[in-house]
């Protein structure tokens, strides 16, 4: 695929995932946006050490993470992070599942497709590998939300002098 073309796509990706943004609400971007911050922070050093062993080529040979894997961090996978969360947080095994399933499409029919419309392909990882690197990640997410939350509710359980507040019943 051209450059041009491997651009716009990036481009295509990144705007159709911000565009289902404002069907999250504002109070679920706040909620669920630290934990997905985190974990593309997370990919993004990942990514740096995939392309240093070369498990995945881009075709054009980006010479930067902008213009390779960047779009997709910032497109699906962050506002995917938090649609997931959305949907399932409070139920791990439900989280679980759909998360695998994500992941699981990404990394078998779609990557193929990738493959054959001459973006990327896998090098020295298969398929289950990647999807191993891609599900991991999900452990992490549910976690730092995990913590997000404990961190808000001990905040809001305590008053501006660092003391517990008692509800009185």
């Amino acid at each position: 695929m051209p450059i041009k073309n491997q651009w716009l796509l990036s481009v295509a990706m990144v705007l159709l995932a911000w565009l289902t943004l404002p069907f999250l609400g504002l109070r679920n971007i706040k909620r669920f946006l630290p934990a997905s911050i985190m974990i593309i922070l997370i990919e993004s050093l990942n990514v740096q050490i995939g392309k240093k062993r070369k498990w995945w080529v881009f075709y054009n040979k980006p010479n930067s993470f902008l213009s390779g894997e960047f779009p997709f961090n910032i497109g699906p996978f962050l506002i995917g992070s938090m649609w997931i969360l959305k949907l399932t947080y409070g139920n791990f095994i439900r989280y679980l599942l759909l998360n695998a399933f994500v992941d699981a499409t990404f990394t078998f029919p779609i990557i193929w497709i990738l493959k054959k419309v001459k973006i990327v392909t896998l090098v020295r990882i298969n398929e289950i590998q990647f999807f191993i690197y891609i599900f991991y990640k999900a452990f992490l997410l549910y976690g730092f939300q995990y913590l997000f939350e404990s961190l808000k509710e001990f905040r809001s359980s305590t008053n501006l002098d660092g003391e517990y507040y008692r509800q009185e019943t």
